[in-house]
């Protein structure tokens, strides 16, 4: 079973207060967690160790036939957020990775930030980003020449920035984080949840 030590620890934890703390709902009979992960509804069923989207929600254009199990880092993502998420107010105030805690150790070489697919994808026309992210809920910012914040999770935002690319400079692409981000999920979580956020940009923009 994936994520066997996470499933543990979430099962120790008061469900109605996990709910709360996660900003989400804990429904019974049966008993599961409702969240929203990147606009698209989830059901976690921890007495099942089960987790599958309801395919509702803006990431996708129509509810699915059939609940689809979700995959590894979505699992990584919706556990370890059920599991540290706090009951805190957002910071408003948004940092790069290397301004987390620890961050400037963790986010190097293969943990670096996918920005790169964010350069080649939307360095040309910035102004795609704002097509493709409606979707996903994201309000538009006035950063760079095309800019987005949106709530991957119920209490992590994430802003993104892309630079146009000339002839002088190539594409820059920036990802950054609620200060309050890494007390809600530890770095590896949050470094996935980045890299299903920037994988669901791209696919949305193909």
């Amino acid at each position: 079973m994936a994520h066997k030590g996470l499933w543990e620890q979430l099962n120790k934890l008061d469900r109605q207060r996990t709910a709360q703390r996660a900003k989400c709902q804990y429904l019974t009979d049966p008993q599961r967690y409702i969240i929203t992960l990147l606009n698209t509804e989830y059901v976690v069923k921890p007495a099942e160790s089960q987790i599958f989207s309801t395919g509702t929600g803006g990431s996708r254009t129509a509810p699915t036939s059939s609940p689809t199990p979700a995959e590894f880092l979505e699992q990584l993502c919706l556990l370890a957020y059920l599991i540290n998420a706090q009951d805190i107010p957002p910071a408003n105030k948004f940092v790069g990775p290397e301004n987390l805690p620890s961050g400037q150790f963790y986010f190097r070489g293969p943990h670096s930030l996918p920005t790169e697919r964010l350069e080649e994808t939307f360095g040309k026309w910035p102004e795609r980003l704002y097509e493709v992210s409606e979707r996903f809920g994201a309000k538009r910012c006035e950063f760079g020449d095309a800019s987005i914040e949106l709530s991957a999770l119920p209490r992590v935002r994430l802003k993104i920035v892309i630079w146009r690319s000339d002839e002088e400079f190539g594409a820059r692409a920036s990802i950054l984080f609620d200060q309050t981000a890494g007390i809600h999920l530890p770095l590896d979580a949050l470094g996935a949840l980045v890299n299903l956020t920037v994988k669901a940009l791209v696919k949305a923009a193909e």
